[in-house]
């Protein structure tokens, strides 16, 4: 990891910076270079420190890539951008995202602590993330989220009606 990298981060856990964005070049899966700009934004935990970190990786498309023509996207090509959630569900990550602890979704969605760690675990298993900010980030990185909103909100597209 570069040096100006690595300080970005060590700021951003230690609270100095809430978030950051750089250009980053990273390889795919079959070893081609590519170019991306990274953010990472601070999840804070109940005691104001930070927790964890949501990592999004913003791929630039590249103009001659990008056919004239782009046919129009589908509510159903959109939902298998990612797994359907149930209403209930879709709560929980929100609130995993809000950075909620257990206890507190629990009591906002009237549930049992045992209730609400059921379910992220179903969802950490379905995503084949390992803990909660990587949850977070993959749902994110799958277009599940509204851009730009506060709280944020599990798009209807990718809630089962």
């Amino acid at each position: 990891m570069p040096d100006r990298l690595r300080e970005q981060f060590v700021a951003l856990a230690s609270g100095r910076q809430p978030r950051f964005t750089e250009r980053v070049t990273g390889k795919d899966s079959a070893g081609a270079l590519f170019h991306a700009d990274m953010t990472a934004i601070a999840v804070r935990g109940l005691a104001g420190g930070t927790s964890g970190a949501v990592v999004l990786l913003h791929l630039p498309a590249p103009a001659a890539a990008v056919p004239a023509a782009t046919p129009p996207v589908t509510r159903s090509a959109v939902a298998h951008a990612g797994p359907l959630l149930s209403a209930l569900d879709a709560q929980v990550l929100e609130g995993v995202a809000r950075g909620e602890s257990t206890v507190q979704l629990a009591s906002r969605l009237y549930l049992s602590r045992q209730g609400i760690e059921y379910r992220i675990g179903q969802m950490l298993r379905r995503f084949d993330t390992p803990n909660r900010p990587a949850l977070v980030s993959r749902a994110h990185a799958l277009g599940m989220f509204a851009a730009g909103q506060w709280p944020p909100r599990v798009l209807p597209e990718h809630v089962k009606p």
